[in-house]
């Protein structure tokens, strides 16, 4: 059975780095774009960044350009997301997911295939 597991989330001061990981098991995802959304209380789900297949291409939300980065590697079914200067406003569930059509910038929430549980980033000020 396909799974994606995500880890790496915790409680870090502003300006902190954390380094989430997603790991996928039971199938290749290496045929899929892969990201990662996140969710804060009372908001909806929305992409923080995507990466294509092979890793060549990637595409950022505004809000952390610049400061996070994705990025995969086959040979292990992980893709990580390495976030830097984190801010308070970045405090959310972080989901990993894969499988949307089309490239990493036509992520949607609502056409990938697979999810995983998510993990908990909370940045204080």
């Amino acid at each position: 059975q396909a799974q994606l597991v995500e880890s790496g989330g915790g409680l870090v001061q502003a300006g902190g780095s954390l380094r989430l990981s997603c790991a996928a098991s039971g199938r290749t995802f290496s045929i899929y774009n892969m990201g990662w959304f996140r969710q804060a209380l009372g908001e909806e789900r929305a992409l923080v960044a995507a990466v294509s297949r092979n890793g060549g291409s990637t595409h950022y939300a505004d809000s952390v350009k610049g400061r996070f980065t994705i990025s995969r590697d086959n040979a292990k079914n992980t893709v990580y997301l390495q976030m830097n200067s984190l801010k308070p406003e970045d405090t959310a569930v972080y989901y990993c997911a894969a499988g949307w059509p089309g490239s990493p910038s036509a992520a949607d929430p609502g056409r990938a295939l697979y999810w995983g549980q998510g993990t908990q980033v909370t940045v204080s000020s």
